[in-house]
């Protein structure tokens, strides 16, 4: 058990300095072949029983690492290494963006949470399109089973009146280089974005998308991703639309903006300021909609639960409330590399 006092380490110096010099040390271990061979051997753990078919693509297991980790599509290789059964990068717009301004990544340690207010900050869909096609012409060679997905949004500037254009840029120019796509209209931390989760903006957006989709002869799932904050009224439209657009995903559920019954002090928070919130305090809300979906939907839409799985438990209670897959964020940087072998883990006993 060293990654705790790792952690304890690492938790002194900024979150986003950390992400980067972490994942870029993991870069440099996976280039050298029995480095990566040793860390495969640790973190990745296989079982037939935790091969899942969902939504007509075949994952290894079904822990995967949410969208805002792997933003432009740098550490793919790396993550397979750590046993993810899929990857979902981005938040992908357009055109680059740099994001909110520093400091956007705060630690939340008494809660186990994070509270984040980056911006859609990425490298625009053109160099993450090329970065994507160099993986998938590696990915031929060394015969990678992992699942990419591409998480698509609308630039910063772009008036939603607009936006639907955004994600079709995406949509088109990502096509051939993602196994899924899911539309985010659901961060708090893009001015006016999750207006577009209404019913009558959302249905313009996502029948734009499948329109295209359903002009291609191999069609890649779309999925809608969802924030917690959702009424119940607001989730039965999204019901709605997810049945008239034959949807083939929900994601539940995204950052919140609440910040009830936090341990953390009031006078931290406000320093903090806005920002969505993940990791433990999402749990029980993020259960109830994976729940609520499930059971409106009859099970006929499969759900990708997110919001405070650090456990095997954890996991297994979505899994259990009706999702069929299952993605760590927070988790992972609180429970270091071995969270998703101790989730398989878990799901084969």
């Amino acid at each position: 058990m060293i990654y705790p006092l790792i952690r304890e380490l690492l938790f002194c110096f900024p979150p986003e300095d950390v992400h980067y010099f972490s994942m870029n040390m993991l870069k440099t271990g996976c280039s050298i072949g029995s480095v990566k061979s040793l860390l495969k051997n640790n973190f990745s753990f296989s079982g037939d029983e935790l091969q899942k078919e969902v939504f007509g693509l075949s994952f290894q297991n079904p822990v995967g690492l949410g969208a805002g980790f792997d933003k432009n599509a740098l550490y793919l290789n790396e993550l397979e290494v750590l046993g993810f059964g899929f990857v979902e990068i981005g938040t992908v717009t357009p055109k680059p963006q740099p994001g909110n301004d520093k400091p956007r990544l705060f630690r939340l340690p008494a809660d186990k949470a994070l509270i984040n207010r980056m911006g859609f900050n990425n490298d625009g869909v053109s160099v993450i399109k090329s970065r994507l096609v160099d993986w998938n012409s590696t990915f031929n060679i060394q015969h990678s089973k992992l699942i990419v997905g591409g998480n698509i949004g609308k630039n910063k500037i772009t008036p939603n009146e607009d936006a639907w254009k955004d994600y079709v840029i995406c949509f088109d120019e990502l096509f051939d280089c993602v196994d899924y796509f899911v539309v985010n209209v659901s961060s708090p931390n893009t001015p006016g974005l999750r207006e577009l989760q209404e019913k009558d903006s959302l249905k313009k957006i996502l029948s734009e998308l499948q329109n295209r989709n359903h002009a291609n002869a191999n069609q890649k799932p779309l999925l809608l991703k969802i924030a917690p904050d959702l009424t119940r009224e607001q989730l039965d439209d999204i019901v709605d639309l997810s049945f008239e657009i034959q949807l083939s995903g929900l994601v539940a559920a995204n950052t919140t903006v609440s910040r009830a019954q936090l341990q953390t002090p009031n006078s931290k928070l406000q320093t903090i300021g806005a920002g969505g919130l993940s990791g433990k305090p999402v749990r029980e809300r993020s259960t109830e909609i994976v729940q609520y979906l499930a059971e409106q939907t009859k099970n006929k839409i499969p759900i990708i639960a997110s919001g405070g799985i650090f456990t095997g438990e954890d996991a297994s209670e979505k899994i259990n409330a009706g999702a069929s897959l299952v993605q760590v964020w927070t988790g992972f940087v609180y429970e270091g590399p071995s969270i998703v072998k101790n989730i398989c883990k878990h799901l084969t006993l």
